[in-house]
C-alpha cells in the first residue's frame, strides 16, 4: 500500500496545481521512487491511494500494473484509508509505505521482510533517528526496547514504511482514523515493533526536505 491521498498543504506553490507524489525530485515524481521500492521488493499487488487531483495520478499510473484505491468524498486518514484498500490488497499481512520519501541503502521493504515475525508481531515499523538533516519535524514517535518493542516517546521518527497484520483495523467503528489508534492497541498488547533503518531517508514533506533529499540523490550519484 503506497499512501499517495494527501493534499500536501506544507509543499506551498509546489502543490497548488498537482498532486504531492507528482512533485519532481531530481526530475523524477515522487511516486515512482516509492513504486521502483515496491517494485524491487518482488512485489506483484501495489495499491496506491488517491484523493486530492486524483485524475493527474490516475493518468501517470495508467500505464503500470497498480491498483487504484481512490477516496473521492473525504480523506480517510491512514488507517481509514489502508482499510478502504484491504480488498484490494487481498488477504494477510499489508506492507505499507509512505510516497514523499527518498531513501538511500537497503531497500525498506525488503530490510522489514527479513526481520518480520508473525507469531510475535501485529506490525514491524521502520524507524530512524531523529537528525536536522532528515528535514522532519518534531521530537520523534517511539521509544524501543533492547527486544525491539515499542511504546509511546520522543526517540525514533516513524518514516512510514512497515509491514501490519490489518485484523486490528476492523476493531475501529469511524470511518476515518489514524494507524495510530491501531497501534496503540498493538501497544497494550506488547505486538508492535520497530527496527532501525541502516540507511538514510529524507523526508519530502516540505520544500526544505525536497532540497535534502535532491543533496542525498547527488550523494548517492557521486559513490
Amino acid at each position: 500500500m503506497i499512501f499517495a491521498a494527501g493534499l500536501g498543504t506544507r509543499m506551498g506553490v509546489l502543490t497548488k496545481d498537482r498532486p504531492k507524489p507528482l512533485v519532481e525530485v531530481a526530475g523524477r515524481p515522487l511516486i515512482d521512487y516509492a513504486l521502483d521500492i515496491a517494485n524491487d521488493a518482488g512485489l506483484r499487488r501495489i495499491v496506491v491511494n488517491t484523493h486530492y487531483l486524483s485524475d493527474q495520478l490516475r493518468l501517470h499510473l495508467s500505464d503500470l500494473p497498480v491498483r487504484i484505491s481512490d477516496e473521492p468524498d473525504q480523506l480517510l486518514d491512514t488507517g481509514g484509508g489502508l482499510r478502504k484498500a484491504l480488498p484490494l490488497l487481498g488477504d494477510g499481512p499489508v506492507f505499507t509505505l509512505n510516497s514523499d520519501a527518498i531513501w538511500r541503502g537497503p531497500n525498506p521493504l525488503e530490510y522489514l521482510q527479513n526481520l518480520w515475525d508473525a507469531d510475535r508481531m501485529d506490525a514491524l515499523l521502520l524507524l530512524v533517528p531523529p537528525a536536522p538533516s532528515t528535514a522532519h519535524a518534531g521530537a520523534g514517535d517511539f521509544l524501543m526496547s533492547p527486544d525491539g518493542r515499542l511504546q509511546r516517546g520522543p526517540g525514533m521518527i516513524f518514516p512510514g514504511v512497515q509491514i501490519i497484520a490489518p485484523d486490528l483495523l476492523h476493531s475501529i467503528a469511524q470511518d476515518v482514523f489514524s494507524l495510530n489508534l491501531v497501534w496503540d492497541k498493538m501497544i497494550a498488547r506488547g505486538r508492535l515493533f520497530g527496527v532501525i533503518y541502516p540507511g538514510q531517508w529524507r523526508d519530502v514533506g516540505s520544500p526544505k526536505g525536497l532540497i535534502e533529499a535532491e543533496k542525498l540523490l547527488d550523494t548517492a550519484c557521486d559513490v
